[in-house]
């Protein structure tokens, strides 16, 4: 969320900057208005106060002048009712506030590109090689039903489209690749494994920031406390110290969080609906971060090669690009992601998106560090990024690995995990 006193200071600057991720927020003039009026009615609730206290020590001297103290008396009872009138005016506008600053999206940092749309976006990197075939590659759909892998009409059996079942040595490549992954980024890059709840509240969708911008995406649950399935491992992350002060020293705090993920996928009617791209359900090993203010950008680039070493230990020929102003995310104030070549598309997927949303996820959950020399808690800086998503590691391994004969040659770091070198 956005910082009122940031907005009230510099609001020309804000709007400019909001504006280059595509839709006008001139709306925020009116979160002026209404914060100058709270501003005020505290002002005078403060005065009103000030003067039935005032009021209330003199009336004890007119009683022992004898003096009549009932229209005294009166207009404290009055003064009391337009103190109520006033703390409700104030509520309202607080809520209208707040409502307004929980759907505005956070605020590009100025070293982000300008662009319309992901056509814009930078690559700023490229790495491997492509495969070369000497015959007509198969998609990751076509290769995982002959090899009896992937198992979709039996998904859609089960629960609906865009489903999967993953059967045999598929089943096993992709709890292969979730153990993998978790063991590299443990193990080398020095995160804490965590084991996080699928099923999330409402206060943690709203501090994440996934509402109520994205609430059509989610699936929720039938039950009163307002539960839904986790459509990223960020979210519960994020939550785990929600309203909590961290201690200084304890900075930086790294989780690798692996999880099922659950989405609507609302948004994407007609987009990659065949194979295993974009599913209602897939696993994701996720990277989070809690970070000073002045040590996020390095921890962004260092989170950037952690999800990297992934596909270079893998093998797996990929890019990174820039997310433009139009292409960022709502709670994000840099990204890049990642994307893997798969050839089925001939073109880079996206795999891994990596992402700085500075004090706006924190200030949304209230979570503060207190400096070492005692000073007043500030807000911490949180980062997250993939590491990798699973299923999309499955298909670029299918599809770039796959042989002549039909069957997928397991990279040579996932052997130890599979046991097998081949998936026939």
């Amino acid at each position: 969320m956005l910082d009122i006193k940031t907005l009230r200071d510099h609001l020309e600057a804000i709007i400019e900057r909001l504006n280059r991720r595509g839709e006008s927020h001139e709306y925020l003039r009116g979160v002026i208005d209404d914060d100058t009026k709270r501003r005020d009615i505290i002002q005078r609730v403060e005065k009103l106060k000030a003067k039935h206290n005032e009021t209330s020590r003199a009336i004890g001297k007119l009683k022992r002048e004898g003096k009549p103290v009932q229209a005294v008396l009166d207009q404290m009872e009055a003064d009391k009712d337009t103190i109520k009138a006033l703390d409700e005016a104030r509520r309202v506008l607080d809520e209208r506030i707040e409502a307004t600053l929980l759907r505005t999206p956070n605020l590009p940092h100025k070293s982000v590109p300008k662009g319309k749309d992901e056509s814009d976006n930078p690559v700023i990197k490229i790495a491997g090689d492509k495969p070369v075939f000497d015959f007509e590659p198969k998609s990751h759909w076509e290769l995982g039903t002959a090899l009896d892998i992937l198992d979709f009409e039996r998904a859609a059996k089960i629960a609906a489209s865009r489903f999967v079942v993953y059967k045999g040595l598929g089943a096993r490549l992709e709890r292969a690749l979730i153990n993998f992954m978790m063991d590299m980024h443990v193990e080398n890059h020095g995160y804490r494994e965590t084991l996080l709840p699928y099923i999330v509240n409402r206060e943690s969708m709203v501090a994440s920031g996934q509402f109520p911008k994205f609430e059509a995406d989610a699936f929720a649950l039938k039950d009163d406390r307002e539960l839904y399935l986790n459509p990223t491992a960020e979210v519960p992350a994020i939550n785990m110290h929600r309203d909590e002060i961290i201690h200084e020293a304890d900075l930086p705090i790294q989780y690798a969080a692996f999880t099922t993920a659950f989405r609507q996928e609302a948004g994407s009617a007609g987009r990659d609906t065949r194979g295993i791209i974009r599913l209602h359900q897939f696993n994701k090993v996720e990277l989070i971060k809690f970070v000073k203010p002045d040590q996020s950008y390095p921890a962004l680039e260092a989170m950037l090669e952690s999800s990297e070493a992934i596909l270079k230990a893998l093998k797996l020929p990929y890019r990174v690009v820039e997310l433009c102003t139009a292409d960022l995310g709502f709670a994000m104030t840099k990204t890049f992601d990642i994307e893997v070549w798969v050839p089925a598309y001939n073109n880079y997927r996206e795999i891994g998106s990596i992402s700085n949303a500075e004090a706006y996820q924190a200030r949304r959950a209230n979570i503060k560090y207190r400096p070492k020399d005692g000073g007043k808690p500030t807000f911490v800086h949180t980062l997250n990024g993939s590491g990798l998503a699973v299923g999309r590691t499955v298909v670029a391994i299918l599809e770039n690995y796959q042989q002549k004969d039909g069957t997928i040659k397991i990279p040579d770091a996932l052997i130890p995990y599979m046991r097998v070198d081949k998936i026939t």
